[in-house]
């Protein structure tokens, strides 16, 4: 579209050199309005969300998400494009009705067919992401309220994000956060972290046996409409913080300090671990406890149920220690402002970026046991000095 005009965000000076070298050549319009493409997701929707609330236009957002059956065989077809996965599951429905009536016919019963289509997630009261919606919307209002900004993330989000670029492309700016792996033109604006771009150097090159380099993306160094971070976005920032503080107060406040807080991910295809970084992080813990007043322990939904068993076989009983039962409301935010330390496992960028904006310390442990691109994030954050890795030596009250 016509090169536009961004919002300062909150706070910020006005902008001394101009338009970013991405929007020159003249100003259409200054965005006012957005539109963010979600998949459910906490770990990508926060990315488009910070994105939107750094520009100021948290009060003028609207959320769509792309959403897939969910339960029983659908886990097994998250790989299949989200067209695809509906039209195979409405496949599947129909031929399981057809066989409940044969079955009743003959006097037996069917187990119901697992399903969750986002209503026990909470996604009923979120917009789906129609092309034809958006599109239209961004066309009827664009002369009256200027061009509209589409921040999506995630593989399940760009079919939408580029088709509707596509059809609306004076109507809009579109910004796709991670790296959509080919086809780079279909948006605007591409953001995605450093180590994305891993395969591209000659460490990665050296790991791919040469008839396969041409399957891995992606193949070109970025141009000009990329714009690389070294983590993932998210939307900690100083004013959340504060907000979280304020809610948290009564909680976190009578705590003994300092106040460390762990914060205990999953295993992914990079970095894999199981029970044993679980033993290896509550021997470190035994040594540094005595240097906490308080920690704080919280699993995700990915972590496996026998690494949390084990954990809290082993610490739950400590008076210091606290571990999150993973009842509502969730202590994240909490945590965030009101921890002294954290501990993170090596698994998850977004976790990782978050705390280290806060400015924290931050120790890192599993880091040995990733490879491919984390290997490359993981340097990236020590050669900042954000993170050290979690010995168990540490002397927390320092």
């Amino acid at each position: 579209m016509k090169p536009i005009r961004l919002p300062e965000p909150p706070g910020s000076p006005p902008s001394l050199g101009g338009v970013p070298d991405i929007f020159e050549g003249g100003v259409y319009g200054v965005i006012r309005r957005a539109v963010i493409i979600g998949n459910g997701y906490p770990a990508t929707e926060n990315q488009s969300i910070g994105l939107v609330r750094a520009l100021g236009l948290t009060e003028k957002q609207t959320l769509y998400r792309v959403t897939r059956p969910r339960g029983g065989i659908n886990e097994w077809l998250h790989w299949l494009p989200v067209s695809v996965h509906k039209k195979f599951y409405d496949i599947i429905s129909l031929i399981y009705s057809y066989s409940r009536i044969l079955m009743a016919g003959r006097g037996k019963k069917l187990v119901p067919l697992p399903t969750e289509n986002g209503h026990s997630a909470g996604l009923s009261s979120v917009l789906e992401a129609d092309v034809k919606n958006i599109v239209r919307m961004a066309k009827e209002t664009s002369e009256k309220d200027g061009p509209l900004l589409v921040v999506a993330s995630g593989r399940d989000t760009i079919s939408i994000a580029s088709s509707i670029r596509r059809l609306a492309s004076e109507s809009v700016f579109v910004v796709q956060i991670q790296h959509p792996r080919s086809r780079l033109d279909r948006f605007d604006m591409v953001i995605a972290p450093q180590h994305d771009y891993y395969p591209l150097t000659p460490r990665a090159q050296e790991q791919v046996p040469r008839f396969l380099r041409r399957y891995i993306t992606p193949r070109e160094p970025p141009d000009g409409h990329v714009v690389l971070t070294v983590g993932a976005l998210h939307h900690v920032d100083s004013a959340a913080l504060r907000s979280a503080a304020n809610a948290w107060h009564d909680e976190f406040a009578p705590l003994p300090k300092p106040l460390l807080v762990v914060n205990i991910g999953g295993p992914t295809r990079y970095c894999r671990y199981s029970t044993d970084l679980a033993k290896q992080l509550i021997n470190s813990l035994h040594n540094v406890v005595t240097s906490c007043g308080s920690v704080r322990i919280s699993f995700s939904r990915r972590t496996p149920e026998k690494v949390s068993n084990v954990i809290l076989k082993e610490l739950g009983t400590h008076p210091k220690i606290y571990v999150w039962d993973g009842e509502e409301p969730n202590p994240h935010m909490g945590h965030l402002a009101w921890a002294d330390a954290f501990i993170v496992t090596a698994d998850s960028v977004s976790m990782l970026s978050e705390v280290c904006s806060t400015g924290k310390p931050v120790y890192v442990i599993g880091a040995e046991r990733c490879s491919w691109k984390f290997v490359e994030f993981h340097k990236k954050l020590r050669e900042r000095g954000l993170v050290r890795p979690f010995t168990g030596l540490e002397d927390v009250s320092d």
